[in-house]
């Protein structure tokens, strides 16, 4: 099974100016935890998640709204394509220990998310994914990463 069928492709988006208030909005309107940022170009450059704005506004001190996307949002950003495989997303997802793939074209350019819901739900639908997949790839996905060592 490819990507293209089984991706959201009504996907909010924010720029990286965007504050973190609009963002979590956008969030909850689209009932997700995970916006992905764009230039004007629309080319993905980063990624804010529901638990990005939380460390941001905790770690800062701020609210919201005087953080911009900017400064929470998570970047390189791993991506997938529309005609990559299912298998190959929970590899990438596994590898990089994330929930969601922004799916973009050849140029950058967000055509939509795939996330392990979406991977989940086609499963329990019998859309050819196994199980065996999904658990392995969320076993690795929330495996906890040990804590980096501490400056005395």
């Amino acid at each position: 099974m490819k990507v293209h069928a089984l991706m959201t492709t009504d996907v909010g988006t924010c720029r990286p100016d965007t504050n973190l208030a609009v963002v979590a909005h956008l969030m909850w309107d689209k009932d997700c935890g995970f916006i992905p940022v764009v230039d004007a170009a629309g080319t993905v450059v980063g990624v804010v998640t529901d638990r990005d704005i939380c460390i941001a506004t905790a770690t800062r001190r701020l609210l919201a709204e005087h953080i911009a996307a900017r400064e929470a949002m998570r970047s390189p950003v791993h991506t997938c394509q529309t005609d990559d495989t299912i298998l190959t997303v929970l590899a990438q997802m596994k590898a990089f220990k994330v929930r969601r793939l922004p799916v973009v074209d050849k140029t950058g350019a967000l055509k939509g998310v795939i996330s392990m819901n979406d991977i989940v739900l086609a499963a329990a639908a019998n859309k050819g994914i196994t199980p065996a997949a999904i658990v392995g790839a969320l076993a690795a996905i929330c495996e906890h990463q040990a804590p980096a060592p501490v400056a005395v």
